[in-house]
């Protein structure tokens, strides 16, 4: 005991002291995760990284889909994505709704026949199933019914107007992805700032 307190009294004791026996236990006693680090990692599984929309090659090639499939759609008084799907959908389940979405368009729709008709319908599809993959930890919170409304609606609506049904779902694939960017990142909404005339 009288050797330590000797060897304290000195700072190279000290020294010798902290790095013996603290730093040790400082690296082996277990770190609870806390602070704003943990938020982005466990919080936000209804959220897709902006680079998935700033890709230049999978953005022309759904949005040339899309105009090529629009070309052949004579229904032009029907639309199936848009803000009538969001009617009663708060706004925190948004990205859950367009994850549904996306995950009936790559699977009744581009992944059929589809896939043969139109170029591209297979790297959309496989980028849009990318996707819903990324927000497969996506969960609704609070009510579900509404969502589940508004989806039969939209199903309804497709099976309804038969194969112009899936010529529509994929001429309305642009829609899709803007919709799936502004619900699912934190971008800017596309057409916030502009004026109304």
């Amino acid at each position: 005991m009288a050797s330590l307190q000797t060897l304290t009294k000195s700072f190279s004791g000290w020294v010798f002291f902290c790095c013996c026996c603290c730093l040790p236990l400082l690296l082996t006693s277990p770190l609870h995760p806390k602070g704003p680090g943990l938020a982005s990692t466990t919080h936000h599984v209804c959220k897709l990284r902006k680079i998935n929309f700033q890709q230049p090659y999978i953005r022309n090639r759904t949005y040339t889909l899309a105009k090529m499939a629009r070309a052949s759609d004579q229904d032009t008084d029907n639309r199936l994505i848009g803000q009538q799907l969001y009617v009663n959908v708060r706004e925190n389940n948004r990205c859950y709704m367009m994850k549904r979405i996306a995950e009936i368009v790559v699977n009744d729709v581009l992944l059929t026949e589809a896939k043969d008709q139109y170029p591209y319908a297979e790297e959309v599809a496989q980028f849009l199933a990318s996707l819903t993959s990324e927000l497969s930890r996506c969960k609704f919170s609070g009510h579900k019914e509404h969502i589940e409304k508004n989806l039969e609606e939209m199903k309804s609506k497709m099976k309804e107007l038969g194969e112009n049904g899936k010529t529509k779902a994929i001429g309305e694939l642009d829609l899709l992805f803007d919709y799936l960017e502004n619900a699912c990142t934190d971008a800017p909404k596309k057409g916030a700032n502009k004026k109304k005339n």
